[in-house]
């Protein structure tokens, strides 16, 4: 296909714009018709879980490309200030797609529930921002782009995490479990953005020459907030939620624990 072509752009953009709606209301419609925890949330949690299944689907698109740009030899990995590719074309246009998704979701959330989260809203518009500038100075390399993708990589541990805790399975071996590897894969990104500074040092250089401005201001800010405030402070939170699960984004209280029925104390006769 002709990447160079607008239209083809603005096809896919919005390609994956429809494509994760789609996910997001086939997650509410599936979760309504099969789990009873999913019927008893309010409107705000419902919204939230199916943004998690959203975020988690697309967190493995992301990972697959991220992965593939750090170990396949290719234009991508080969000129990492300006080498691109058709696959690296399609996933950059399809993740402008999505931040766009996201965008539009917190905002008409914020409006619906009458509320506003600061940090997710920056963080949401640094991910827009950058995509559809890496669209816009179509000169760019995709090499960190795509490495940016991989950050992407927690996300479908975190969408398993919440679920289980709405559904009071905290205390289970399986909820534990995918949360050492969640905070495991933190840890991953907080080496991998410091991975990311160091291939800029190496460019900077040419990333000075070949790259916009604006572009680089968004890049070099957005990976400063996730250095030093987004992604220490995440890892902290899902580190501490293993000692005491906690539900963060809502109540704040200790999840229910309505582990499997073979783990409950059967009531003594009267």
């Amino acid at each position: 296909m002709d990447y160079s072509s607008w239209s083809l752009r603005f096809q896919i953009i919005g390609l994956g714009f429809s494509v994760y709606t789609f996910v997001f209301l086939l997650s509410h419609l599936m979760s309504a018709a099969c789990f009873l925890t999913y019927r008893n949330l309010t409107a705000k949690e419902k919204v939230f879980w199916d943004l998690a299944a959203t975020r988690a689907v697309f967190g493995i698109q992301s990972t697959v490309a991220g992965l593939r740009a750090l170990m396949e030899d290719s234009s991508v990995s080969a000129d990492k200030v300006r080498g691109q590719e058709d696959w690296s074309w399609f996933n950059v246009l399809t993740a402008t797609g999505f931040f766009l998704f996201e965008n539009v979701a917190l905002h008409a959330s914020n409006v619906a529930f009458r509320s506003f989260d600061l940090p997710l809203a920056v963080h949401h518009f640094f991910a827009l921002s950058g995509f559809a500038g890496a669209v816009v100075w179509d000169s760019l390399g995709h090499f960190l782009p795509m490495v940016t993708l991989l950050l992407e990589m927690s996300t479908p541990f975190t969408c398993i995490s919440w679920m289980l805790l709405k559904a009071g399975w905290s205390r289970t071996l399986f909820w534990k479990a995918n949360q050492w590897i969640m905070i495991h894969m933190f840890h991953c990104r907080m080496v991998l953005t410091y991975y990311m500074w160091w291939v800029s040092w190496n460019h900077l250089e040419e990333l000075n020459s070949h790259v916009a401005l604006p572009q680089r201001l968004l890049f070099f800010s957005g990976l400063a907030l996730l250095t030093l405030i987004i992604n220490p402070i995440w890892t902290h939170k899902k580190t501490m939620q293993l000692l005491n699960p906690v539900d963060w984004n809502f109540s704040n209280k200790p999840a229910p624990d309505n582990g499997p029925v073979h783990n409950r104390k059967k009531p003594h006769a009267s």
